[in-house]
């Protein structure tokens, strides 16, 4: 009795030491997450963000994009939740080992619960383990998703884990060893047979209920200690993630990108005062709370890591080390953050000034050494830019990235890595004027030209030339076209796309679709200025390109106003961002309208083209959009045979020209397209197929290349998805397939993709 008495002494005695150093880390989190700017569209609507959060957290739909894992993280993760249940009824256990819980303490179910609770935590804890052990970056290096996580954080946890769920078993299987405890073998399959080996000693039920308790207690103090532990935070903070993540509608954090905000409100750029509204992230303070909780929350877990084409190809960039970068940088400069500190665009003291507060000394004194120097160097530097300890993000790792949204798509808490991105982006951009070179003339063509290669606006119709019909342009009148035409600047400029193009253009016409070009009166979408954060040069171009378009279907109803678009960033932007300036359309991507016209029997292919293709998903079009199905439809009905890259469609291997990529030297590394043209030529192909200009050209100079090395042959060829319809439809007119009496095969056609516009 006296044995117990000290024992449940302990226990509450670190527990409430546990409990407090707990509870004070969890309050200085919320303030120090709360130092993010506001931003109030994280808020609603309440029961559509809680259904995404239940479904995402219970059904684990974002961890099981990795099967190998979710299975085990689901055993950790409901042994931690309904196991708190068992770790407080040790509380009770300690000084009585009869103890259990009022009422549905006898319950076969629940001693069946608490036998699965227990094994299920220990298998999963060890399983992580193991998976964390194969994948050690001293076996892959750069190939382990785990390079670069803290090892130390995570088997901490892993075993508390798997010391909480030994402890669940052990109090158990001594309550039946002891006779305090009588169940069905069913409901105690492990616990039963091992009580059989163990001795009769009620006091044991204590003991291990102290350790399961001091374990948990442990972990309390550590990662109330360590708020940037977020291996462990995650626990808590992961819920909070998912509810306020981007898209409320519970998806990915993808598509249009989060507009340029200030106090939380979009910023009008015309009606913008330098002085007061933020350009993008500058300073880590300059990220909304959302952002910081984002930084708090990141797991490490490295799946954004394995995904990202930078990473894969030798670049500096890992999503997971600039979230991890600027999580630590964060928490680092807060004490200083919160005494009151601010430095204006020129690094001058403008908050924690000695008239500004009564207290100004205790507040400089509660700021350490670290937090001061942190509050000095530059979110985006090199290593040795203005401070000993130069930049938190280097700018070859903020320049690296394709914003392909892989990261995105992979991440099982919700983190929107690209968004976080561009916003860093648009500071160097807009305020700092720092930028790689090759992006001053792109930007000085799109502002004066209207499309990044400089070419004249005349031109844009070039394309038309040697057509075997007229294309039809706009003259003031839509008349009785269905579609507007959106050639876009690479489908009228670049001579590669112009092929597409020129599909597109004679299919339209062979099934006899009403549409229109705009010819000289269009202009760039602005995608590629917006991702490389020019975003004044988007909005103008945007707004130029609305003012235009609604001009055109002035008299059309809203659900009328149709655009078909070759180009899936040109698709990606005219969808999704440009309703936030006014222009809603329904927009379609030329596969899924040739699609639905080959569904309708408008487009009947007739010439199997009786060749082995694979198909690169462009990001844009797939992880951006969801367009997944359509395109490999079309492929299916030219009767070609589809082969499958090791990573396609939400995986899919970006082609390296997102992100304005596509106007920047790639010096460092493997080429990206490189990396995903070897990926192609590894399924044996006589075609690479896609759906993007902009893929089209990196893969085809990838191609090139490889057939100059001599690894691949000179029969392989790219071309778009388009091109393989209309030389099927026309009974290869352009080039003769091999005559068959085989019945024209292809893949059933259901319903065409969709994209919200």
């Amino acid at each position: 009795m006296t044995l117990q008495l000290v024992l449940g002494l302990v226990a509450v005695a670190v527990s409430v030491v546990a409990w407090g150093v707990f509870v004070a880390g969890v309050w200085k989190m919320i303030k120090i997450i709360r130092l993010g700017q506001p931003d109030g569209t994280r808020t609603g609507p309440f029961w559509p963000r809680l259904k995404t959060m239940v479904v995402e957290f219970v059904a684990h739909t974002r961890m099981a994009k990795f099967r190998s894992v979710a299975p085990w993280h689901w055993m950790v993760m409901w042994g931690f939740l309904i196991g708190s249940a068992v770790l407080f009824e040790a509380y009770g256990e300690v000084f009585d080992p009869h103890f259990h819980w009022p009422v549905i303490g006898t319950w076969s179910l629940w001693l069946l619960l608490v036998e699965l609770l227990g094994l299920g935590t220990v298998v999963g804890g060890v399983a992580l383990a193991v998976i964390r052990q194969r994948n050690h970056p001293r076996r892959a290096d750069r190939l382990s998703r785990f390079a670069g996580s803290s090892f130390r954080s995570a088997y901490f946890v892993e075993a508390v884990v798997v010391i909480e769920g030994l402890g669940i078993l052990l109090v158990k299987a001594f309550k039946q060893s002891s006779g305090l405890e009588s169940a069905p073998l069913w409901t105690s399959f492990v616990t039963q047979p091992l009580a059989q080996i163990l001795p009769s000693a009620p006091i044991w039920v204590s003991v291990m209920a102290l350790v399961k308790l001091l374990s948990g207690m442990i972990w309390l103090v550590v990662v109330g200690r360590n708020l940037t532990m977020g291996i462990a935070w995650h626990r808590f903070s992961a819920f909070f993630n998912i509810y306020f993540k981007r898209e409320d509608d519970g998806g990915v954090a993808l598509g249009a990108l989060k507009p340029m905000m200030s106090g939380g409100k979009v910023l009008d750029l015309e009606e913008a005062d330098p002085d007061k509204d933020v350009f993008g992230v500058g300073k880590v303070e300059d990220f909304s709370w959302k952002g910081w909780l984002d930084f708090s929350t990141c797991t490490e877990c490295g799946r954004c890591q394995s995904q990202c084409p930078a990473w894969n190809t030798g670049k500096p960039l890992s999503p997971k080390m600039v979230i991890t970068q600027l999580r630590d940088h964060a928490f680092a400069k807060a004490p200083y953050l919160l005494a009151g500190g601010s430095r204006d665009m020129a690094g001058d003291e403008v908050g924690l000034v000695e008239d500004k507060y009564e207290d100004y000394k205790k507040r400089l004194e509660s700021i350490d050494v670290l937090a001061m120097a942190e509050s000095e160097r530059p979110l985006v530097g090199g290593p040795g830019d203005d401070t000993a300890l130069g930049g938190v993000i280097d700018p070859e790792v903020l320049w690296s990235c394709t914003t392909c949204g892989a990261c995105v798509e992979q991440c099982p808490v919700d983190i929107e890595h690209v968004d976080h991105i561009v916003d860093m982006r648009r500071y160097q951009v807009l305020i700092e004027s720092n930028f790689p070179t090759e992006l001053g003339g792109m930007f000085k063509n799109l502002e004066n030209k209207g499309n990044p290669w400089g070419q004249n606006a005349k031109d844009r119709l070039a394309w038309t030339e040697g057509l075997e019909f007229e294309v039809p342009v706009f003259d003031g009148e839509l008349g009785d076209a269905e579609y507007l035409f959106w050639v876009g600047c690479a489908g009228a400029f670049e001579d590669r796309a112009k092929k597409t193009t020129r599909a597109v253009a004679e299919l339209l016409h062979t099934a006899g679709v009403k549409y229109t070009v705009l010819g000289p009166e269009e202009t760039c979408s602005g995608d590629p200025a917006r991702r490389a954060g020019n975003e004044f040069l988007f909005q103008m171009l945007a707004q130029q390109n609305v003012e235009v378009l609604n001009s055109v279907f002035e008299d059309r109803p809203a659900g009328q106003r149709k655009i078909v678009v070759t180009c899936a960033h040109c698709f990606n932007t005219l969808a999704n961002e440009y309703p936030s300036v006014g222009g809603t359309y329904e927009v379609v991507h030329h596969t899924q309208l040739l699609n639905k016209l080959v569904r309708e029997r408008r487009l009947v292919p007739v010439a199997p083209v009786t060749e082995d293709v694979t198909y690169h998903d462009p990001c844009y079009l797939g992880r951006h959009n969801k367009v997944y199905e359509a395109p490999r439809e079309l492929i299916g009905a030219s009767g070609a045979k589809l082969r499958e890259m090791p990573r396609h469609e939400e995986r899919s291997m970006c082609c390296g020209a997102g992100g304005a990529r596509m106007w920047m030297e790639e010096r460092i590394g493997k080429r990206i397209n490189l990396d995903r043209v070897d990926e192609a030529l590894g399924t044996a192909p006589s075609k690479i197929a896609t759906g993007c200009p902009f893929c089209r050209v990196m893969l085809t100079d990838g191609v090139t290349a490889r057939q100059s090395d001599g690894q691949a042959g000179a029969h392989v060829e790219v071309v778009d998805v388009a091109q393989m319809l209309l030389e099927s439809v026309r009974r290869g007119t352009e080039k003769q397939d091999t005559p068959t009496d085989e019945v024209p095969t292809g893949t059933p056609l259901p319903d065409e993709d969709k994209t919200k516009a």
